[in-house]
Formats: C-alpha cells, structure tokens, sequence
C-alpha cells in the first residue's frame, strides 16, 4: 500500500503554520455545521426542488483535489430517485434529466457514495481558505442536498448541455460512467473510522493485508518429480501473507510521510528472502519532501529498479511475480533513494545507496553496499490520459560481499523451489532491467527483461537473464490510473462494490516468463511458465482471484513438466 492511496483517500495532509485549512478543521466544523446548516436552509428563501424532480444534474463542480492542489478536480454529478448515480469529468448528456444547473465552479463539500444518497454542500469560497465560511452556511452555501433531497438551490442559471463543447476529459480511472465510490478528503464521516487518526502535529492511519491461498497441483511428469519432488505435498490451504502498520504525516510546513509495516516473511519474496517463517519489520522509512519536487526517502523500502518490483503484490493482475523479478531483485533493502521528476513529469528518476547492515547484524563495513537507479519516461500519453507508452530502464550494482544466490519457485508460494545456482562466490554483479508498459483504456499489456552479469572468474562469470510479457483486460472497463512520480500503474478502481448492488470489477489476465540461471559453470536451471489469471474485486478491500500455470523446468539433465493453481482470497483495510 503507498501511502499516496492512503492519503489521497482520506486527505491527510499537513496543516500549514498558522491556518486552518487541514481536513481534521473542516471534518470538526462540518458536524456542527451540518445539522445548524438544514435548520437555517429550511427557513432560508431559495429555490426548492420540486416534488417531482427525479433526475438531477450538477455540472462544473469541483471536488477538493486529493492532492489538496488549488484547483481541485472539476466534475459532473447525476443524482437520479434521489441517490447518487455518476461522478464523471466527462460531459453528461442531459437526457432525461429533470433539472440541470450549474456550479460554476464551486467548491463541493460533503460525502459521496455511489448508490446512496448524497448529502453535500457547495460553496463559491473555497473553504480551504476560508473554513469559517461552515459556520454560516445559512449565507455562504448556495447549493445543498440533504439524503438525495435539494433543501437549497441558490444556482437559478440552468444550461443547455446539448450544446455545451466540453474539453476532452480527463480519463484517469474509468472509460465508461462508472466511478467508484468517493470519500472526499473533507467528508463529514471519515474522521469517524478507528483506524483514521489526526492531530496538529501526526496524522496517519491504520492499514492491513490479508492473504490466504489454497493451492492444488492438478499434474507432474515423472521427470519433474525426479527434479524436484512430489508436489501432492505442497497441496493445502495456506495463509499466503499479512502486512499491517501506521502510514501518516509528521505535519511540518511541508509534511514528511512515514511508514512502518510488520509482515510475514512470506508476503513477498525477492532472492534475498530465505526464510518464509514469522514476522518482521517490512518497511520502516521517512519520506522527506526536499525543494525542486525532490523527495528523499530514508529507511528500509523496496529498491526503485522496476515496474513489477514497485507496484503492491495485491494490486498486480497475477498472485505472484514473474521468477525472474523474484529470483533476480530484492524485495526491501535499508537506503536511501532520492527521486523527482522533469519535462512536467513526463520523465520519472530514481537513484538509492543500500547497505543492509541493519538486518544483516554485520557492521556496515561487512555487508554488501548496492547502487540502484530507475528512469522511467512516456514518449506518448493521450490528452484524456487513456493510452499511454511507458518505457523504463533500471540498474543495479552490489560488491557482492556477502555472496550471491538466485533461486525461486515457479510463481507458486506453495511449491519447492525449481531453480537455485546455489551460493556464488563473486566480486560484484550488475542487473539491468528493461520495462515497456502499453496501457490503452482497460488493456494493459506489459514486458520487463532482467540480466545479471555476474563477476566471478571461478565460475565463468555467468550471465543470468529472464523476463516475462504480459497482458490484463478490465472487462467492466475501468482503468488502471498512472503515477507519474513513480512510474507505475495503480490498482483498478472498483467502479461499484458487491455492497452497492454492483458488479464489482472483473480482469483477466495472461502471461509468459522465462528465466535461465544456467550458464557458466553454475547449473541453476531453466524455467518456461505459462499463466491464466482471473481476479474478482467486490470491493475496493476485496477481491477473489484465480491463477492456473504450466511449467517446464529444465535441470538436472532433464526436461520436467507440471501444473497448478492457486485460488486466493485478499482482504485489505485501508
């Protein structure tokens, strides 16, 4: 989980020095203010909507950005019987439609569900500057809906949206009108949730994973028994992994983010994790706002080498990573990373210093020492930012003073291990990686190449490589959104839950990966893997997913074959 989700759905951010404009200010003075703004409205002369009305329209509403930026997003909300039926920037046309006005540009404050009916108010002022204005409401709040009912309407100029020329929109989570429920950052109920805190000085919230896998082996020749044992004894019901911990602000002028995260050891694997069993500290870092839109980030983190690397375990189309992302990259190593972007963030870098003498428990002379950097660009990003080309590059050098080792399983936690040079004595190694990412709509087809030159003259000085193609289709049509900071794709937006009479969001998913860590005089196998995936959010905190694979390994002076699928169940507090 980044924290940039964490924030970006429950707005914690910092307050400046001085002002209250932090959502804690708005989420307090909006509970009073409620229940004093529906007396005033009722006795207030305006414009009542009549008894009638079945289908509402408000368009050029801006919702408080989730980055908390001065423009906020501008939209269009659909209320139809009284509950809430789209929030799009596109246009909506206005078929239908009752009653039709325009926000001009207002500022929206409130809480919205898809589904369910909206309570919300909308301001000129932007109350960001000016939070006093929920304090009488009765003169600032010229449009007001109370459980799906209009109790104010001081916007009298309608519009023709026939006629209306909308600039493209932008796209960024969805192709059709169904977006997911939105929580904004100032709505009255969040600061409610128990795992949501704020105060003037810390603000975070509370944040878990849960996974659990049932894996069944459905073949095996007897070559791949011979390599690697009868997977029948890998078949059973497992907790695949938990993850949980506080990610918040240290509320300075520019607030720094911090992140501590407990996991089983099993949660995610890179070929440093050799051990599955209890528990440890999985993340502990300072995220530090620097001039220039530079960030620093101090601590144990995930090394920016690649897209597959960086994007949550969760949030990927498949259960696990390709082997080659696991068998040739770290999981988490302790560094620190500056990182920042150019050419209006068209251009993401990254570059860290690792040396992982904390864990280790040998003195920071003893253990490895790593230099990793990522560049990741969009040579084409459409202007509804619906089709994108991303092209990344990453590299990585260690002194290789604690060995080396590549080995993983065959995208199955619940299996052997299938390939393993064993340990490798070396002077250094270098890893390069290539990504290229082609996301148009709810397609997304990707492909990530490794290759580690290894310095080792005992040995031959082997070269390992593997890489793997890939393809995912969201077949409700939604969109994996794009971070341009990180250069990575998000989660898919669940447009509307099992929970709201919804469908949920469905994606299929299809992939190859090959890795070969033979060559030299080190045999530590090759592995061809064929993936069928099919993932089921119910919710935004709720999926169900299938993955079914067929694998070749060639080791041991034969060619074995086998198949297996893994059914998991993910559950997420966020």
């Amino acid at each position: 989980m980044r924290f940039v989700q964490a924030s970006e759905r429950y707005g914690m951010r910092g307050r400046p020095e001085n002002k209250k404009s932090s959502a804690v200010v708005y989420v307090r003075r909006f509970h009073g203010a409620l229940s004093y703004l529906i007396c005033l409205l009722l006795t207030e002369p305006c414009l009542l909507a009549a008894p009638d009305i079945e289908i509402i329209l408000v368009r050029n509403v801006s919702l408080i950005d989730r980055q908390n930026s001065a423009e906020g997003v501008l939209v269009n909300i659909l209320i139809k019987n009284g509950k809430l039926e789209i929030i799009t920037e596109e246009a909506v046309a206005k078929d239908d439609v009752s009653l039709v006005v325009d926000a001009r540009r207002g500022f929206l404050i409130g809480k919205l569900s898809i589904g369910q009916p909206p309570s919300f108010m909308i301001f000129y002022v932007d109350p960001r500057e000016n939070p006093d204005l929920l304090l009488d409401t009765k003169t600032h709040a010229v449009f007001a809906i109370q459980g799906g009912e209009i109790v104010k309407n001081m916007l009298i100029d309608t519009i023709d949206t026939s006629t209306q020329k909308a600039a493209p929109a932008k796209k960024s989570g969805w192709l059709a009108y169904t977006p997911p429920p939105i929580v904004l950052p100032l709505a009255f109920g969040e600061s409610a949730q128990w795992n949501h805190w704020n105060s003037k000085y810390v603000s975070g919230i509370f944040i878990a994973a849960l996974l659990v896998d049932r894996q069944w082996w459905l073949s095996q020749d007897a070559a791949s028994e011979q390599q690697v044992g009868d997977l029948k004894n890998f078949e059973s019901g497992e907790l695949r992994g938990v993850r949980f911990g506080p990610v918040g602000t240290l509320n300075f002028s520019k607030p720094w983010v911090y992140t501590v995260m407990v996991a089983s050891n099993a949660f995610e694997r890179g070929f440093d994790a050799d051990n599955s069993e209890g528990f440890s500290l999985f993340d502990y870092r300072l995220d530090i706002p620097l001039p220039a839109s530079l960030n620093l980030s101090v601590g144990k983190q995930k090394e920016p080498f690649s897209m597959e690397r960086l994007i949550p375990l969760f949030d990927l189309p498949m259960q696990e990573r390709s082997a080659a992302a696991d068998a040739m990259q770290r999981s988490r190593n302790v560094g620190a990373v500056l990182s920042g972007t150019v050419f209006s963030q068209r251009l993401s870098w990254a570059g860290g210093l690792f040396n992982d003498w904390i864990d280790s428990g040998e003195s920071f002379d003893e253990s490895s020492q790593e230099f990793v950097g990522r560049v990741t660009g969009l040579p084409f990003i459409s202007e509804d930012e619906s089709s994108l080309v991303h092209l990344g590059f990453g590299w990585r050098y260690t002194d290789a003073k604690n060995g080396l080792q590549f080995l993983t399983t065959p995208e199955f936690e619940n299996s052997p291990t299938f390939v393993d040079t064993g340990q490798l004595d070396a002077n250094s190694a270098v890893t390069y990686g290539l990504e290229a990412t082609w996301r148009k709509g709810p397609i997304w087809i990707d492909g990530e190449y490794n290759r580690t030159d290894v310095d080792s003259p005992s040995l031959g000085d082997p070269v390992f490589t593997g890489y793997h193609i890939g393809a995912s289709w969201a077949v409700s049509g939604e969109i994996r959104p794009y971070n341009r900071k990180s250069g990575t794709l998000g989660r898919l937006p669940v447009s509307t839950s099992v929970n709201q009479g919804g469908r949920g969001v469905l994606e299929l998913a299809l992939r190859w990966s090959e890795l070969d860590l033979t060559d030299g005089l080190v045999k530590g196998g090759e592995m061809e893997i064929l993936s069928l995936g099919l993932t089921w959010w119910l919710t935004g905190a709720i999926n169900a997913s299938v993955n079914y694979r067929h694998i070749n390994l060639d080791r041991l002076d034969s060619d074995g074959s086998s198949d297996g699928l893994t059914a998991r169940m993910t559950f997420l507090l966020e």
